[in-house]
């Protein structure tokens, strides 16, 4: 049994674990064909998609993709209005899943324990951005179309401090309703302009919220969760 459990926890581990060499050019070549060949046909028939912001985007390599979450269809809605390759951090569960891991993997995503990361996804994250590929992080953890920006995981801010990388927030506008119309659906993505690393870790938080709330009109939660604990503050001073 304790052999057993042993063996698990290896395999998840080799989820999270990537080098810059697995970021080749045969992967590279393979996510390109993918983008244009299969994401793009999809998105142009099923979505009226429209990207905003493209000059917003810096010419350096070193940047982190920070998307709000709503569906599934996010990560290669991102690589469709940026045209470049992203590694996704995701989280390990999709991992376990046979059907959506050959594919997810071969896309270069790795895997993160939400409740606790490993020291793996952090060197992994490293690895990425030495290479031409993007880093792609959702805060938000898992999707929401509740239309409100709360419980913001502040790891993306974590990683984007020790690789000295500037955050690229973009905003997916209109996915809320995805599931329920075959065609026509109108979708948005809007691409801020760079957050620096260089800010302290609540400044970029809440930076990065009202970019999305702004484009989204979704309610900053975070916002409010900042002005309760300052009156918290307030009141165990006094």
């Amino acid at each position: 049994m304790e052999e057993k459990k042993e063996n698990n926890t290896k395999q998840e581990r080799n989820y999270a674990k990537r080098t810059a060499k697995d970021y080749h050019i045969f992967r590279t070549i393979f996510y390109y064909f993918i983008l244009w060949f299969v994401v793009m046909p999809y998105i142009e028939w099923f979505y009226k998609m429209k990207v905003v912001g493209k000059k917003n985007l810096p010419k350096c390599r070193k940047l982190l993709y920070v998307p709000n979450h709503v569906s599934e269809m996010d990560p290669p809605m991102v690589a469709y209005a940026i045209k470049r390759p992203i590694a996704f951090m995701a989280k390990k569960e999709l991992f376990e899943d046979d059907k959506r891991s050959w594919l997810i993997k071969r896309l270069g995503a790795f895997a993160v324990n939400r409740e606790k990361p490993e020291i793996a996804t952090f060197k992994t994250s490293k690895e990425v951005l030495k290479t031409s590929w993007g880093l792609g992080i959702f805060p938000q953890g898992g999707t929401r179309k509740n239309r409100k920006i709360e419980d913001i995981h502040k790891g993306f801010v974590v990683f984007a401090k020790s690789m000295k990388a500037d955050i690229v927030p973009i905003s997916v506008c209109g996915m809320e309703e995805y599931s329920k119309k075959f065609r026509g659906r109108d979708v948005k993505l809007v691409i801020g302009k760079p957050i620096s690393y260089e800010l302290n870790e609540d400044e970029i938080v809440q930076k990065w919220c009202a970019e999305i709330c702004e484009n989204t009109g979704y309610e900053n939660c975070m916002l409010e969760q900042k002005e309760n604990n300052e009156e918290i503050k307030e009141v165990v001073n006094e």
